[in-house]
């Protein structure tokens, strides 16, 4: 299926994941051959998830963790209820059964720690958008990024964005010895386990680092949003 027709199938999918995004996500997916996997961590109602399943093909599996508990929702949204929950999963299913990607993706209705044990084996895609609080983010890349395989993709959303997820991200990637930077699209960050060192290491670090002030500019917009300085879009 061609992008502009999975484009067409999210339009009306409540999320943030913008159009530019949802082509890199087509881009990576579509790449992968079978018996790969790809796994996003966060679906809220089934944006990304469609993306994934129609951009795949037949023999790649998608798998969609999302507990749908009502916490974590999106912007601002950390704490829920269990009904919030209850109809964000009942609008995932419907989104994916109405954009033909029900068959193709499993979905684990548990917290993403707890899904660990739920999916043997390695992945070659790890999309990364669960909660954006530096505990849970961190413990996201850490221990899920893991199981990625070598050579494998792991894209981030929110990165230079979120405090929470920006902070995981130096923690764990700055200087890792497993990922490189590979660039990103808007707050959509992409990440190569290709094990870089040296200069391949340093350099990126020295990538990594220069979003830095894109997170600073990020951050002043959202203050600026919450405090009706200005109207506008949360950025992404």
């Amino acid at each position: 299926m061609t992008f502009d027709s999975v484009l067409a199938r999210i339009e009306r999918v409540e999320g943030w994941l913008t159009d530019a995004q949802a082509h890199r996500l087509y881009e990576t997916a579509a790449a992968l051959a079978p018996p790969a996997r790809i796994v996003e961590i966060g679906s809220y109602r089934g944006r990304s998830a469609i993306v994934f399943a129609h951009a795949a093909a037949e023999g790649v599996e998608v798998v969609a963790i999302d507990p749908h508990a009502g916490n974590d929702r999106g912007p601002q949204q950390f704490r829920g209820t269990p009904a919030e929950g209850d109809a964000d999963n009942a609008a995932f299913l419907a989104n994916l059964e109405r954009a033909g990607a029900a068959a193709r993706v499993a979905h684990v209705r548990l917290p993403s720690q707890d899904a660990l044990a739920a999916i043997e084996g390695e992945i070659e895609v790890l999309y990364v958008d669960g909660a954006h609080r530096y505990r849970p983010a961190s413990a996201d890349i850490a221990r899920w990024g893991e199981r990625v395989a070598p050579g494998g993709t792991m894209l981030i959303h929110d990165s230079f964005s979120a405090i929470g997820v920006t902070a995981a991200i130096v923690r764990h990637l700055v200087w890792s010895g497993d990922f490189a930077y590979a660039g990103r699209t808007g707050s959509l960050a992409a990440y190569r386990r290709t094990a870089p060192r040296g200069r391949a290491r340093a350099g990126s670090a020295v990538r990594q680092l220069a979003q830095l002030p894109w997170f600073a500019r990020n951050l002043l917009v959202k203050v600026a949003l919450v405090l009706r300085l200005r109207s506008g879009d949360w950025p992404y």
